[in-house]
């Protein structure tokens, strides 16, 4: 029987809810210019209401990833939780609508509530994250269908949900469900931090489980304790099958064993950045699924990245399977 879904993934359920600001205003809020910072519960609403023309969108990096794989044809399931309250149902059934198959009905009486995140985009195309976490960080393995993670050719997990034991036990039932029916799993590295609290488990997950990893240069470094890239990238080829590296406007370094690729990155002066490193793997994704070339697969996934930091949102708005074909890949 071939698989269900070509590729289905875990990952938080996180509301995306956009707005633009200048400099002073995230000075006057206190929020830290472009980077990810989780919040209260309390520091979230109070950030919810001083957004100005609130945009809202289902988030969450793999579930942006998965929407990026449908976009482009392929058939993708995504796990995750949420709360039976009016932000989730909105995460459902925005995710379904968009072609994904969200495998998990949202969780009645819920423990908390849907995650959020509040996202001030800068003129200069940085994006202030501001997230609330909620239900989603609770994903354990009673969220991973064994007919899901079992039936899918490619499964993509989200290193945000390291964090917690029972998101570790989620990502080891549905990787080993996915490669015992002949699957590949793999992770992206999501963030250095996360990566630094949990060093010992990451390095055992990508040596002993994982068939791919997606990482930026912060944290493959973190990950191997060297500020060196190189040293950090020669102990990852050992440990992991297929290592991609991404390094923020730099060529895009991709190793599977002896074979060495980098792709270069046209700079371009981004719109909102958000969501680049997530259709950057939608992009990847697609062409690992449709047995493209190593080179293909990275120039899929900058080509994926160049479009979606081209306008708001982190999920992509033109035919980027069109811009596939301009480029002469497909």
């Amino acid at each position: 029987m071939s698989p269900n879904y070509q590729v289905a993934g875990i990952g938080n359920a996180i509301v995306d809810v956009l707005s633009h600001s200048d400099d002073s205003f995230l000075d006057i809020m206190g929020i830290e210019k472009g980077i990810m910072q989780l919040v209260e519960r309390e520091r979230a609403e109070v950030l919810y209401a001083a957004m100005d023309e609130r945009r809202q969108a289902p988030g969450g990096s793999v579930a942006n990833t998965l929407a990026g794989l449908g976009h482009l044809g392929l058939k993708t399931a995504f796990m995750g939780r949420v709360h039976a309250d009016a932000l989730g149902a909105y995460y459902a059934r925005a995710l379904a609508e968009g072609g994904t198959d969200f495998v998990n009905p949202p969780v009645p009486n819920g423990e908390l509530p849907t995650s959020r995140s509040m996202i001030f985009v800068s003129p200069d195309g940085e994006r202030s994250m501001n997230t609330y976490l909620g239900i989603s960080a609770e994903l354990g393995p009673e969220d991973v269908p064994d007919a899901v993670a079992g039936a899918s050719e490619i499964l993509f997990l989200e290193g945000y949900l390291f964090d917690k034991d029972k998101g570790k036990e989620a990502f080891l039932k549905a990787a080993r469900l996915c490669k015992a029916s002949g699957g590949r799993a793999g992770i992206a590295l999501s963030d250095p931090f996360c990566v630094d609290r949990h060093r010992a488990d990451f390095r055992t997950l990508v040596s002993e489980e994982m068939d791919y990893v997606i990482g930026n240069v912060h944290e493959w470094c973190s990950l191997y304790e060297t500020e060196d890239l190189e040293r950090a990238l020669a102990h990852a080829a050992v440990d992991c099958g297929l290592v991609v590296c991404t390094r923020s406007g730099d060529d895009v370094i991709l190793i599977r064993g002896a074979e060495r690729v980098e792709v270069p990155v046209h700079r371009v002066t981004p719109v909102d950045a958000t969501g680049a490193g997530d259709q950057f793997a939608a992009g990847f994704l697609y062409g690992l699924s449709t047995g493209r070339d190593l080179e293909t697969c990275g120039r899929m996934g900058v080509i994926c990245a160049g479009e979606v930091i081209g306008h708001m949102g982190p999920r992509p708005q033109t035919d980027t399977y069109d811009l596939f074909r301009q480029a002469g890949l497909v």
